[in-house]
This record gives C-alpha cells, sequence and structure tokens, in this order.
C-alpha cells in the first residue's frame, strides 16, 4: 500500500511506475518531432516480433493544459504494446505558451503525422484509436468531434476506428475562476467543449470515468455519453465507483491494474472495435453496452 500511495503522489511517482513496468516485448522510438516547436514532438512505441499493420493507439497525457510530459507515460505503451497495439505518445504546447485552442491544434498536428507514417512502426493508418486521460481526453475528444482539426490538415475525422476518454472534461462551462479563464479566452469557450461538436460522424466511444473524481465532474463524461447515443453513435459508459481522477490512468500500469478496471476496458473496447471492422469495413462501429 506504500508503493500505492507513492504511485498516486506526485511526478516521481511516474519514474517508479515506469520502472517497474516490463520494456522488454516493445522498442522505442524516442523524441520524432510533429512539427517544428519544441513540444511538438512524440515517442512512438511498436511491439516486438508482431505482424505489420497493427491497431494504433494515439495517446494524449493530461494536466490541466499546463503541465506534463510524454517521458512519464511509457507505462501506458508498456501495456497497450503487449496487447498488440502501436502508441504513439505525444507533447504538446502548454498554457501559458499558449491557449485554447493551440494545444488541440498541436494533437490534430500529431495525429496527421501518426497517419502518414504509421506504417514505417508497423501500425495500420485505417485503424486508429484517439485515447486521452484527462486534460488529454479533451484534446482527443476535440479532435474526433470537431471536423475543423483533421480537415485543416486534410483528414478526414470520420475515418477514427475509436475514442477512448479517460476522466475527460468533455462540457465544463461556466468556468467561473482561475486559471482556465484564460486557458479558454472568452470568445473561444463554446468553441471548446467537445460535446457542442457531437454527430453522427463521431467514432465510436469508450468514456470511463471515476464516481469519486473530484478534479473532473463524472457528468462530464455522463452527458457526453447521452449525447453520442443521440446521434446513434455506439458509446460504452464505464463509471468506476469509489475511484478518483489519478487513479484511471494509474491502472493502465501494468503492475498496478489491480486498482481499476481500465486496461481490460479499453483492450476490450479495441477488441471489440476490430471484430466490427472485419465485420463491416464500410461502416465499422464498436457494439454499445
Amino acid at each position: 500500500m506504500l508503493v500505492l500511495a507513492a504511485a498516486l503522489s506526485g511526478c516521481s511517482a511516474f519514474t517508479l511506475i515506469n520502472a517497474v513496468s516490463p520494456s522488454a516485448h516493445y522498442e522505442r522510438f524516442s523524441d520524432v518531432g510533429y512539427g517544428p516547436e519544441e513540444r511538438q514532438r512524440l515517442d512512438v512505441y511498436a511491439p516486438r516480433g508482431l505482424p505489420t499493420r497493427a491497431p494504433l493507439v494515439l495517446f494524449f497525457y493530461g494536466g490541466g493544459w499546463n503541465g506534463g510530459t510524454r517521458k512519464n507515460y511509457e507505462f501506458v505503451a508498456a501495456s497497450l504494446t503487449r496487447a498488440g497495439f502501436v502508441v504513439m505518445i505525444p507533447d504538446y504546447r502548454l498554457y501559458p505558451e499558449v491557449r485554447f485552442p493551440a494545444f488541440v491544434e498541436d494533437g490534430a498536428g500529431a495525429l496527421a503525422w501518426a497517419l502518414d507514417n504509421a506504417e514505417r512502426y508497423g501500425a495500420d493508418p485505417s485503424r486508429v484509436y484517439l485515447m486521452g486521460h484527462s486534460a488529454g481526453a479533451h484534446i482527443a475528444a476535440l479532435i474526433g468531434m470537431d471536423d475543423r482539426y483533421l480537415s485543416s490538415f486534410g483528414r478526414d475525422p470520420a475515418a477514427l476506428t475509436g475514442f477512448i476518454g479517460l476522466s475527460g472534461p468533455y462540457d465544463f462551462l461556466p468556468i467561473e475562476s482561475g486559471y482556465l479563464l484564460e486557458v479558454f479566452p472568452e470568445p473561444n469557450r463554446a468553441a471548446s467543449q467537445p460535446i457542442n461538436f457531437v454527430s453522427e460522424r463521431s467514432p465510436p466511444a469508450l468514456l470511463i470515468h471515476g464516481g469519486e473524481d473530484d478534479i473532473v465532474e463524472p457528468g462530464n463524461s455522463e452527458r457526453l455519453a447521452a449525447r453520442l447515443r443521440s446521434f446513434g453513435v455506439p458509446v460504452t459508459l464505464k463509471l468506476y465507483p469509489e475511484t478518483g481522477h489519478a487513479r484511471v490512468v494509474v491502472a493502465l500500469a501494468p503492475r498496478f491494474d489491480f486498482i481499476a478496471q481500465t486496461l481490460d476496458d479499453c483492450v476490450a473496447f479495441i477488441h471489440a472495435s476490430e471484430r466490427a471492422v472485419r465485420a463491416s469495413p464500410v461502416a465499422p462501429a464498436a457494439p454499445a453496452q
């Protein structure tokens, strides 16, 4: 239990979690640029000894849009590569260097780069999943639901196979105080809400949220799930009782998967989506639950 407490307490926790996560089963390609800026870089993790054209997961970490680094999240790749997926984890520009929508634009740029380069790392560019935790889930959701981001890179968001959101803020207005008033300038605030861009073109979704999350209210995932269903988009909503904000993502670590069902649910969602793609290549969809 002392190890678990350390794992949830701060930055040094990431060093611990990564250190105890197995790494021999994948190859890492570090510090790959997807744009000209210092934080427009990503790491690629490719499983060893698996057939080419594997599903690709692009994972965006959280940090309140003002913190975080891709290097802390190798444990996510350790688990997902073991399941047979190629994983890419990008950095993106943060407040106060930038404000919305710059970090979402960075995310879209990372995805465009991933689509162009997927095959170099054994991934299939037609089987791509956007995944994120907290602020990263917000970025991934906007990329998948607001067509303008990928369209600006000449890409069709309808081609995305699925979206996995962990503890995401999708419907968090009004903003009444604090630094988020500056992160999301008032004239652009409505455009910052993923729930406002749901349509029948939105990708099938898995939404996971801790019932005890006191950072991002669980209703964000509940409301987004309801909106997706209203447009006929397949969506699976998982609410974990007695689980907080950080535990949802820490449970992705190979040695910490006892905390919550995050890893099992994410892998099951991707496998279900893959079966749907094979069964209906024209209109892929994951089964709703």
